[in-house]
């Protein structure tokens, strides 16, 4: 099966060459498309001087930095363009383990559409957290289910696997949001649609180099887009 990782990437030196090489190994038939937001720290250099560049490594230049929520679309589009049958979201800062990725091919394999890496089933599997950002989370979690009435225990989280058929569904130029929303918005999209999904545990662990990209804008986005689901849909549950 052809499956391609999409990292969206933004001052990402410390860690890209260690989240590729953990990547390629996972699968021989895996591929990277990095996507870069014109990284000052010289992310899209190291990323181009790797051997499998152009072979199993592939990237996206971008003329600034345009959000999360815009890259992930342009690495869709590149993937589907390509004939992916798989693709999937990963952080660039090794949050996500890449050890998991043979997990999510799996439950693809057995049927689902959307395989979402969840940190709040079989308990919460966050490490280095702050308790504050730790409880922000889970109450954000919580907000998302309450409003939009999506049956998924982690909304926020960005460690994602799509089979094609779905992405292809989706009208992804009507996606309206960019930060972090974006995965809510995404996958209540699936859900609305009728899209097979499942949740499977993963540890996340917090970056170890680099800075968060959260700001205080993303979150307002987030909080509002919610009802705007909500409302786009009646305030029905299914």
């Amino acid at each position: 099966m052809k499956s391609l990782v999409i990292i969206p990437t933004y001052n990402e030196a410390e860690n890209i060459l260690r989240v590729t090489e953990q990547t390629l190994v996972q699968e021989p038939s895996l591929h990277i498309l990095v996507v870069d937001d014109r990284s000052t720290d010289g992310t899209a250099s190291l990323v181009k001087s790797h051997p499998l560049f152009g072979q199993r490594i592939f990237m996206v230049e971008r003329p600034g930095k345009l959000g999360l929520g815009t890259a992930y679309i342009a690495g869709f589009k590149w993937a589907l363009e390509r004939n992916y049958e798989t693709i999937f979201e990963m952080d660039a800062d090794l949050s996500h383990d890449p050890n998991e990725i043979p997990r999510f091919l799996d439950q693809i394999a057995n049927g689902y559409d959307l395989v979402i890496g969840s940190r709040y089933i079989k308990g919460v599997r966050v490490l280095n957290w702050p308790i504050d950002r730790l409880l922000l989370s889970l109450g954000a979690a919580q907000y998302v289910k309450l409003i939009t009435g999506l049956p998924i225990s982690d909304p926020t989280g960005g460690f994602k696997c799509f089979r094609r058929k779905l992405l292809e569904t989706i009208d992804l130029d009507d996606i309206q949001s960019n930060g972090y929303s974006f995965q809510i918005e995404l996958s209540f999209k699936a859900w609305i649609a009728g899209f097979k999904i499942t949740e499977i545990p993963i540890t996340f662990e917090d970056r170890h180099n680099g800075t968060s990209k959260m700001s205080s804008q993303i979150a307002r986005e987030a909080f509002w887009m919610v009802w705007k689901l909500a409302a786009k849909n009646r305030f029905k549950r299914i």
